[in-house]
Order: structure tokens, then C-alpha cells, then sequence
């Protein structure tokens, strides 16, 4: 193994793991499309998923075999794997795992595969990483200004850090904060990370070396929908660091949907339409649950719970508004035209304004929290001057 190789030792026995659990999905996708050909179905019929004979024996020693040989090498990593040691991680180690969770975040986490990322606030956002238990005693000097900055899908803590900026790091000494930076799946539902993520918050605080008077949450993109999903189950939860939330800024946050996850649910439905095309929609239904709540802005369980994640369906979710007390903010970023509608390459205007044709859905952001950063694409957002410039006055007016 490369010294400078993104992939550690540890690493081996749950990439295994997932490698025998990818080729048992492709099996059953091969056999179904199989099956579906031999029967020649008629359009909008369903797919059969198991074929018989010859070849259905063939594809269930296909399985068995599979299944038998990744039980053998996940025994024999398991021994040899301690031997090898650990090594430090790197950035670029963190980019894939964060790329990996975001896609397969919520499969990671339900199998118990060593790759799922578990939520941790840190320091810096640097590494290494410290433990959660040991986040008060390494900030003996923390002020009574928290910063909490929340990354977005298939990203992590330490990618606050672009193009040498980190609105983090220039906030903490322009204005005095103590910046933390949310490590999490972001592969899992938005309200799962939204209501451990209330919980996280509530220790920090309660454990925090002195009493917090002002708590600000930074959330780009998918982060932003994870902190309004905080602040809903944290207020349901009697929890204290609601009333002390001074501020909540969201940087290109799909408050209402993303337009390419809406795109590939019609594509998905679609080939499920055809039937011989139908078994690949399954692998439009590997898309974690984190991606799929992007398509309408899924922020509370009642938002995805009990219904059919894959289904093409109007949006359902329960208007939750912005929360109360706090002062709210949001930045959109636009690419092309100026006066248009379309956003920053992945989010709309609207949607990251919080703008909607429901009345009950539109977010009450006052016209002067609210500012479109023209030429500014959705990563940019994160190391803009521009943008850094209205945070800084935006939250240090705030204080007056």
C-alpha cells in the first residue's frame, strides 16, 4: 500500500465488505433484466426478479459463492488488518470517505461499515480529529461566542478551507468567535442528522468552559437544512441552545429542492416504466437518503416516513418556518445573468431564499438578511470576498 495512498489499512476490510455487498445488488439487477427478457413483458409490467431453471440455479451459486468468499476475507482482514497498525488520516483520505458518505452514507450506516462517518463537532477543522469527549478540555480559553459551521453533501469539516479562506477561521478573529466545525454522514437523512445534531449542540453547551451568550450557525447547502432540522427537534427537545441562538446563516441551502435530484427521480421513474430498462432504475435507488430528501427539502421524519422515498410524488413535506427569535440570513449564489432565476449550478435563487408559490411554504426572511452573490458558483460560496464580507457585517450588525 502507497505511502501517500488515500486508502488506510483499516479501510480494506470495510471496502470488502462493500465490494460483496455491490456484486450480490449487481447479480440480482443482471438476473432480473434476464428474466424480464426471457418473458418479454409488456410495457408497464413488472419486472420479474428471479429467473428459473439452469439459470436461476446459476445466479443462486453466483450468490452463494459471493456471499461465502466475503464472509472468508472479512475473517481473514479481520486478523490481519490489527497487525498492519494504523496511520494518520489526510484531507485527501477525508475527501473520498466524505464523497462515499454522501452517496452511500445511510447503506454505510445500517450495515455497520467502519466507512459511515459518525457526527462529531471539532476544533479548527483540522486534524487530526479529537474525540467528542475531549472537545470542552481542548478549548480551556473558549469565549462566550460560538461559531458552528455545518459543510453540505459529500463534503466535510475540513473543506471550509477553500482557496486558502475559511469563513470559520476569519469570522473568529474579526469578531471574537470560537468556531466549531460539524463532522457528519451526510448520506443519512436530513432529519436523523438533524435531530443528533441538536443533541450534539446541547452538550457542547452545557459542557462549554464558560456560559455561551451568543451561538451563530453557518450552513452551506445541504448543512443549512441539517441546523433548520436541528432547530426544530432541539426546541421540541425543551433543549437550552435554542435561546441562545443569536443568529443562523444559510449559504446556497436547497431550502426547497434541488432541481437535479428532482431530475433524476423523473429519469428513474422513467426507465421503471420501460420493462426492460427497469432493472437499472436500481441503480438510481443506491442515491442515499440524504440525497433523496434534497428533492423537496425534507427537514422532519413526518417528511419522508412511511412513504416510498423513490416514488415520484408531489411535495409533502410539513411547512416549518425559520426559527423564531433567531436572526435568519441567506446568500444565493448566481451564475449567468444577473436578474434571473437560475442559481449558483446546483441550487435556484428561490429555493435558496426560501421563495415559494405556497404562501405557507415561503421562509420570512426580512429583504435586507437576504443577498444574491452574482458570479458566484456553489463551492465558491464558501471562499468568496464578497461573500465573506456580508457574513462579517450581516453578524456584526447584529450585535448592536
Amino acid at each position: 500500500m502507497r505511502k501517500n495512498s488515500p486508502v488506510h489499512p483499516a479501510d480494506v476490510r470495510a471496502i470488502a465488505r462493500l465490494a460483496t455487498d455491490a456484486v450480490l445488488g449487481l447479480t440480482d439487477m443482471v438476473e432480473s433484466m434476464h428474466g424480464t427478457i426471457a418473458r418479454v413483458p409488456l410495457i408497464g409490467a413488472a419486472a420479474h426478479a428471479r429467473t428459473k431453471g439452469v439459470a436461476g440455479l446459476a445466479y443462486r451459486s453466483v450468490r452463494g459463492i459471493t456471499r461465502t468468499a466475503g464472509m472468508a476475507a472479512d475473517a481473514v482482514l479481520g486478523q490481519i488488518v490489527p497487525l498492519l497498525g494504523e496511520r494518520p488520516t489526510s484531507p485527501r483520505r477525508e475527501a473520498v470517505l466524505a464523497a462515499a458518505n454522501g452517496v452511500l452514507g445511510d447503506y454505510l450506516k445500517a450495515t455497520g461499515n467502519p466507512l459511515a462517518i459518525p457526527m462529531q463537532l471539532q476544533p479548527g477543522g483540522r486534524l487530526p480529529r479529537c474525540k467528542q469527549p475531549a472537545l470542552p478540555a481542548l478549548l480551556p480559553d473558549a469565549g462566550r461566542r460560538l461559531l458552528v459551521l455545518v459543510h453540505g453533501l459529500c463534503m466535510n469539516d475540513l473543506q471550509w478551507v477553500r482557496a486558502g479562506h475559511s469563513h470559520g477561521a476569519a469570522l473568529a478573529r474579526e469578531l471574537g468567535y470560537t468556531a466549531l466545525y460539524l463532522h457528519y454522514n451526510s448520506g443519512r437523512h436530513i432529519s436523523v442528522n438533524g435531530r443528533e445534531f441538536a443533541e450534539r449542540l446541547q452538550a457542547v453547551v452545557a459542557a462549554w468552559p464558560q456560559p455561551v451568550e451568543e451561538l451563530v450557525i453557518i450552513g452551506h447547502s445541504m448543512g443549512g437544512l441539517v441546523a433548520r432540522s436541528a432547530c426544530h427537534y432541539g426546541i421540541e427537545a425543551g433543549h437550552d441552545w435554542p435561546a441562545r441562538l443569536a443568529g443562523i446563516v444559510f449559504l446556497g441551502t436547497p431550502h426547497h429542492g434541488a432541481p437535479l435530484e428532482r431530475i433524476g427521480n423523473w429519469i428513474e421513474n422513467a426507465l421503471k416504466a420501460l420493462p426492460y430498462a427497469a432493472p437499472l432504475a436500481g441503480l438510481g435507488m443506491l442515491r442515499s437518503a440524504g440525497i433523496t430528501d434534497l428533492r423537496h427539502g425534507n427537514l422532519t421524519d413526518e417528511d419522508w416516513d412511511g412513504v416510498d422515498r423513490f416514488a415520484r410524488a408531489p411535495d409533502l413535506r410539513s411547512p416549518l418556518a425559520l426559527p423564531p427569535r433567531a436572526r435568519s440570513y441567506a446568500i444565493a449564489g448566481r451564475l449567468g445573468g444577473i436578474g434571473g432565476k437560475a442559481g449558483d449550478g446546483l441550487v435556484t435563487v428561490d429555493s435558496a431564499l426560501g421563495r415559494h408559490d405556497e404562501p405557507a411554504r415561503r421562509l420570512a426572511f426580512p429583504t435586507s438578511h437576504t443577498w444574491v452573490a452574482e458570479g458566484v458558483g456553489h463551492l465558491d460560496l464558501l471562499c468568496n470576498a464578497q461573500v465573506y464580507a456580508r457574513l462579517r457585517d450581516w453578524l456584526a450588525a447584529g450585535r448592536r
